[in-house]
């Protein structure tokens, strides 16, 4: 018998982000305290009434295969989220549910994508979306946004990144890893780019959506003449801090919903029941739970911009959502505390690890190899002693 894995399964990377977080929860077994600023989870409870709704769920016996494509109460519920939040139009059968916005994602790359057609992918970038591009058998285009542009593409790179072979862009806003949020004019700008190109369709990853510090957010989907190329995803994970309960959707034209239906029915079925009921008081119920969960990250957000800021060596730029901060720590590359050498944005984060007890991504992982990725999804306190480490850490390297 061959051990051999496919070909498909050896082109892909494992995450970098979980690889990372494993190791600290390996160095916290051994009794090390780690404050780990690498997983991207808010640190809230779910919300009381939608724990209360899966209870309820569960007693009135929930509990039996669900439709492949969501329960009818939970799509309509989402078609109303869309109205009333964004001012979009969506009927039930244009919306997927599927197992988180991750498998939403992963459907609408595998339902568009041929061997050979290429996606543009913004870098800095979720680690996810290349590997998933290569699943597919198609092949990532990436186009670099430095922190001076606040990681955000502009109209001219996107016109120079597409070929003959270009068939989607995905755009991630508000943004992980880097929190930039792209406004009203700065899609429109993009759009204007994409309606010369009509085999493109746009992939919007807007799972952070309500995590915004700049007021409302804009969606690709608000444009009339380029609704009907654009996939919209999003999921109840980082609004309601329901990462666990893997719930996520795609809004979609009708010819790309029924082909995920048709790929999600082949290798998933239908999302967990109870967390669909969960899901819909989620989207039915009072919204303060959101706002106030907001409030918080922004607070944490005013908070590590501060600190980090006063790090000498980190350059800082002030994220507008979800809860990261990307700083860029190329300055530190080539130095040593005399046992390491800094070469890259990997080292930086397993030399924060080791030496500061602190767990970070390097942005090796996000097409960005001089930055790094701290999510502040977690308290107050455990963010000043983290920064209060890293500052005496990097301290020690020349």
């Amino acid at each position: 018998m061959s051990n051999q894995l496919s070909d498909r399964l050896n082109r892909l990377s494992p995450s970098a982000t979980l690889a990372m977080s494993q190791k600290s929860s390996e160095l916290q077994a051994q009794g090390i305290d780690v404050v780990n600023m690498s997983v991207g989870e808010p640190d809230f409870p779910t919300p009381q009434h939608i724990k209360d709704a899966a209870v309820k769920a569960i007693e009135e016996n929930w509990t039996k295969y669900s439709p492949v494509p969501g329960y009818p109460d939970l799509k309509k519920a989402i078609a109303n989220k869309l109205k009333t939040e964004n001012g979009l139009d969506y009927a039930p059968n244009q919306i997927l549910v599927s197992n988180g916005a991750k498998q939403s994602v992963c459907n609408a790359i595998m339902a568009i994508v041929n061997a050979g057609d290429e996606v543009i992918i913004p870098a800095p970038y979720w680690v996810s979306y290349p590997q998933m591009v290569l699943l597919a058998e198609g092949t990532p285009v990436f186009v670099e946004a430095k922190i001076e542009q606040d990681f955000k593409i502009t109209p001219e790179q996107l016109e120079a990144a597409i070929t003959p072979k270009t068939r989607a862009l995905i755009l991630c806003s508000p943004c992980n890893p880097t929190g930039s949020v792209y406004s009203k004019e700065e899609l429109e700008g993009l759009k204007n780019v994409l309606l010369k190109h009509e085999r493109i369709i746009v992939i919007a990853d807007e799972i952070y959506e309500h995590i915004n510090y700049v007021g409302k957010h804009a969606s690709m989907g608000e444009f009339e003449d380029l609704k009907e190329r654009v996939v919209i995803i999003n999921g109840v994970s980082k609004a309601y801090a329901m990462t666990g309960w893997r719930i996520g959707f795609i809004a979609a034209p009708e010819w790309i919903v029924k082909g995920c239906n048709k790929l999600q029915g082949q290798y998933t079925s239908g999302p967990c029941s109870i967390s669909q009921k969960a899901a819909v008081a989620a989207y039915n119920g009072d919204q303060q739970c959101v706002e106030e969960m907001r409030q918080a990250f922004e607070r944490r957000k005013d908070l590590i911009v501060k600190l980090a800021k006063e790090v000498p060596g980190l350059e800082v730029n002030n994220p507008e959502g979800a809860f990261y901060l990307f700083p860029k720590c190329s300055s530190f590359f080539g130095k040593t505390d005399g046992e390491r050498v800094i070469k890259n944005s990997t080292d930086f984060a397993m030399y924060l690890l080791e030496v500061g007890h602190v767990a970070t991504v390097g942005g090796d992982a996000f097409g960005a190899p001089e930055c790094f990725r701290m999510s502040y999804a977690t308290s107050d306190e455990n963010i000043i002693e983290a920064l209060r480490r890293i500052k005496e850490a990097v301290a020690k390297l020349r």
